[in-house]
């Protein structure tokens, strides 16, 4: 059995790393950190697993953790995974980062996305950033990992394929990413924003330009494309508690037709089986829903073209606590260690919620 610690357990990602992993065959858990919560039964925080589990949470203590396991995940806050994440690298040991202190490999990013300059660009070079349906090889040899920002694996996954074909005839200056995500997307820690007065029946924009992800997106088409992207990206609340939404729109030189944009994804995602191609002639579910992944590590992919404007319009949804997060982060520990990658997480979506 591989021992797995999880950093920040208390946390809604935190949640979900401990339900998926407690249902994994190969792995056990021997850490549950949690500043506020140390000592207390973690069934306390997460209700949702009485009766399932006695494991208590455990102080943010990066020692105890080198002796105790083999894997961490390390769940923690923007800025705050890079206190600790080195500690446990240096350590030998394996850890997905779900923070995006490592996601981005150019340490001359951190300075204008999130405005400091990184303490351990050396680490930079060694994480892979994990999107295992692009680079599972990669992930394969890989010690240290970042998994990336919900909607920007959601729309990496959307968009990749595009990219990389270049017969498309994609225009790269201007790729343009719409995203609304469910209320976990902004964690458990209540805020006037969130608070459910202001927070139910919202549309609300919140990132209308210069959104994070966009660095992480442009990372990756970048390497797929072989030059430059520049993507454009918009954030916004709804009215949902999970669950993230997609609409990439992009311009094409020529014209395309659906046959052409089937060939690309079937190309990339033939074998991949937590990518679903959904474009239905019939029912109400035509594309993809937020609401029919919910639960579940999948990716709905979908796509329409307006030839009259050149446009292409790919659409994509995920539970931004799973694939966005836990579930990709797992998925990732399984490409690691040798694993079947679907191990513990190939769990149908819930229907109706």
């Amino acid at each position: 059995m591989v021992r797995v610690g999880v950093l920040a357990a208390s946390g809604y990602i935190g949640g979900e790393l401990l339900r998926l992993l407690l249902q994994h065959p190969e792995v056990e858990i021997t850490a549950a950190t949690s500043r506020k919560y140390a000592g207390e039964y973690v069934f306390r925080v997460h209700p949702n697993l009485r009766g399932i589990t006695e494991l208590k949470f455990s102080p943010n203590d990066p020692s105890k953790l080198t002796s105790s396991t083999d894997v961490v995940f390390a769940a923690l806050p923007h800025g705050e995974s890079v206190k600790i994440v080195p500690q446990l690298a240096d350590a030998g040991l394996r850890v997905i980062d779900l923070s995006a202190d490592f996601r981005l490999s150019d340490k001359g990013e951190y300075p204008s996305w999130y405005g400091y300059d990184h303490p351990r660009p050396d680490l930079l070079e060694k994480f892979v950033l994990s999107v295992p349906e692009i680079n599972r090889e990669q992930v394969k040899g890989a010690r240290l990992v970042a998994s990336p920002g919900c909607m920007a694996i959601t729309a990496i996954l959307a968009l990749a394929p595009l990219l990389k074909e270049k017969s498309l005839g994609i225009d790269r200056e201007h790729i343009v990413v719409d995203a609304k995500v469910g209320s976990s997307g902004a964690g458990g820690k209540p805020s006037l924003s969130t608070h459910f007065s202001e927070r139910f029946s919202v549309v609300r924009p919140y990132k209308p330009a210069g959104h994070r992800h966009a660095a992480e997106i442009e990372q990756v088409l970048a390497a797929m494309a072989g030059e430059k992207v520049k993507v454009s990206m918009s954030a916004h609340a709804v009215n949902m508690v999970r669950g993230i939404l997609i609409t990439s729109h992009l311009f094409t030189a020529t014209a395309v037709k659906p046959l052409d944009v089937w060939k690309v994804y079937r190309s990339m995602y033939t074998g991949s089986y937590f990518v679903r191609l959904v474009r239905d002639k019939q029912g109400p579910f035509r594309l993809p829903d937020p609401k029919l992944v919910v639960g579940s590590n999948f990716c709905d992919i979908g796509f329409e073209i307006e030839e009259r404007t050149g446009r292409l319009v790919a659409l994509s949804a995920t539970d931004n606590l799973i694939k966005g997060a836990a579930g990709n982060a797992i998925q990732s520990m399984n490409l690691m260690l040798g694993f079947d990658e679907k191990t513990g997480i190939a769990m149908a979506p819930l229907h109706p919620v």
